[in-house]
């Protein structure tokens, strides 16, 4: 290729990256000042590479003017301190069941591990992040999970109330506040609260303007061994009729509940999109194709 040939390339290059960036001016507008809270888990949090990338996203929705908040998960990474301790996970409906010494073992992992390593790659890419857990400033408190159908699920609870004045003063000042979903009981005990139900409790209490759910699934499938039969609005009645089916089990059904649970406490829009695509996020939001399952 001659010098005149590759510059031109390389002109319509830059050019095709100004033109992307037009097209996303309506999308930077309509969401400038907003909350978007964004739960980050599965595959795309182990993965260095992914998760470098992810971070990236959230630290570049910050600096064009959202105001991201980050909740993860850690469910792979606690899993493996099980094992590596001799314990073994079982899980009802998607929830992890959680002995004391679990609950233990879950704080470490997500509050001393998995929420400091975020929090470091996220500096480290320019954002002002702070960790915190359910404990600090009593931001979340909780109870327990009562059993269904006779399964105690030990140290699980659910959020009873978020307080969310430190989130609103750490937002307001430019800081990335990143959740590790640890709560706080009466007695100051632990509860292992499940990341997705955390963060839509944390976007009802912040008015956010979206609630994205990051996950290692395409989205909500009508056919659970089909990645093409992707199902991209779902309605509250569909979402109901397919747990009560099985046709949503496992780890999804918490994700379709907390979008259900958001949707009803006045989130604009929920949306369980594919972690594992680089740059999902900035798809999602920045786009007007869409990717992954919105509920409404």
């Amino acid at each position: 290729m001659g010098k005149a040939a590759l510059e031109k390339t390389k002109m319509g290059a830059l050019q095709q990256r100004a033109q992307t960036l037009i097209e996303a001016l309506p999308y930077l507008r309509r969401f400038h000042g907003a909350t978007i809270v964004i739960k980050y888990g599965g595959a795309a949090m182990v993965d260095a590479r992914l998760r470098a990338g992810v971070i990236s996203d959230i630290v570049l929705l910050g600096l064009v003017g959202m105001q991201p908040v980050l909740v993860h998960g850690g469910g792979p990474e606690i899993s493996e301190m099980m094992k590596r301790l001799g314990k073994k996970a079982t899980f009802v409906r998607g929830l992890r069941v959680t002995d004391a010494e679990t609950a233990e073992i879950a704080q470490m992992v997500l509050v001393g591990k998995t929420n400091q390593a975020i929090v470091s790659e996220a500096c480290r890419q320019g954002a002002k992040a702070v960790g915190l857990s359910g404990k600090d400033a009593a931001l979340m408190e909780a109870k327990k999970i009562q059993p269904r159908q006779k399964a105690d699920l030990g140290y699980v609870g659910k959020v009873e109330k978020v307080n969310p004045e430190v989130l609103e003063t750490l937002v307001n000042s430019g800081y990335l506040p990143v959740i590790a979903p640890i709560g706080v009981g009466p007695e100051g005990e632990t509860f292992n609260i499940n990341a997705d139900h955390v963060a839509a409790s944390i976007a009802i209490a912040l008015k956010a303007k979206k609630l994205i759910l990051l996950t290692d699934a395409p989205g909500v499938l009508a056919d659970k061994k089909e990645p093409s039969s992707l199902i991209s609005e779902l309605s509250a009645a569909r979402a109901k009729k397919m747990i009560s089916a099985g046709q949503i089990d496992s780890g999804m059904i918490p994700k379709v509940e907390a979008s259900l649970e958001a949707r009803k406490g006045g989130v604009e829009g929920c949306h369980i999109i594919d972690g594992r695509l680089p740059h999902a996020l900035l798809m999602e939001l920045l786009t007007d194709v869409g990717i992954g399952t919105m509920v409404k």
